[in-house]
């Protein structure tokens, strides 16, 4: 699955999409240091073209750059995912009281039917719904804001490195019916335009998810 619909148009759009999903999924392992000439070897692209999605990836939060050091692959640590998710459940909770405001009639139709096909992988006990399906839940809400500043922010600026941290350390077991409960009451509030309780509710999943993945990185 292309993130988010993207559909690749040049060389170095490809190396870039290619390159955050191993960095997200941990085939390029966290705090790795990037080697232009070994990644271009990877991937069968110039120098320049990896150079160019090193700096799309610093952008997306999912590389950064020191001194003497040059780029490596951000480090998952318990204090940067807090950092992380005290922005994400401020700037989410602002798109959830957004959606249930802005959302058409349509497009809430579509999330319930979203969450339906949900259920029945949850019941299945798939584990698609932890990755693709969550992501793709989260990500029509935020659209759902309707408000260009806020998605620009989660979509290209934190979401692939909460991906990184979930796709890691991501949900297991009983979480993922939890969360998948959490998503029903949202969903739920959003449907009544109830801007209050739906911006709550999606606070409140995500710090729960916070505390989930947490738990994992230090077991980790």
């Amino acid at each position: 699955m292309t993130f988010f619909n993207e559909q690749p148009v040049t060389a170095a759009d490809k190396t870039f999409f290619q390159m955050r999903k191993d960095i997200v999924e941990g085939e390029i392992e966290s705090g790795a240091k990037l080697s232009e000439t070994e990644l271009s070897t990877k991937y069968a692209v110039s120098r320049a073209v990896v150079r160019e999605a090193i700096n799309r990836l610093e952008s997306c939060n999912l590389v950064e750059r020191r001194a003497n050091v040059g780029a490596r692959v951000v480090t998952l640590t318990p204090a940067g995912l807090v950092e992380l998710y005290q922005v994400r459940e401020s700037l989410e909770g602002m798109a959830a009281r957004l959606a249930a405001k802005n959302m058409t009639d349509q497009e809430i139709s579509d999330l319930n039917t979203l969450l339906s096909s949900h259920f029945q992988k949850v019941k299945s006990g798939e584990s698609y719904y932890q990755e693709a399906g969550d992501v793709d839940f989260h990500y029509r809400i935020i659209q759902g804001s309707k408000n260009n500043h806020l998605i620009s922010m989660l979509l290209d600026g934190i979401y692939h490195l909460v991906r990184m941290y979930r796709v890691q350390l991501g949900m297991t077991g009983p979480r993922i019916t939890t969360a998948f409960d959490e998503h029903k009451h949202i969903v739920q509030a959003i449907s009544n335009r109830d801007e209050e309780l739906a911006e709550m509710l999606m606070r409140r999943h995500i710090l729960y998810s916070k505390n989930s993945v947490e738990k994992k990185l230090k077991e980790h």
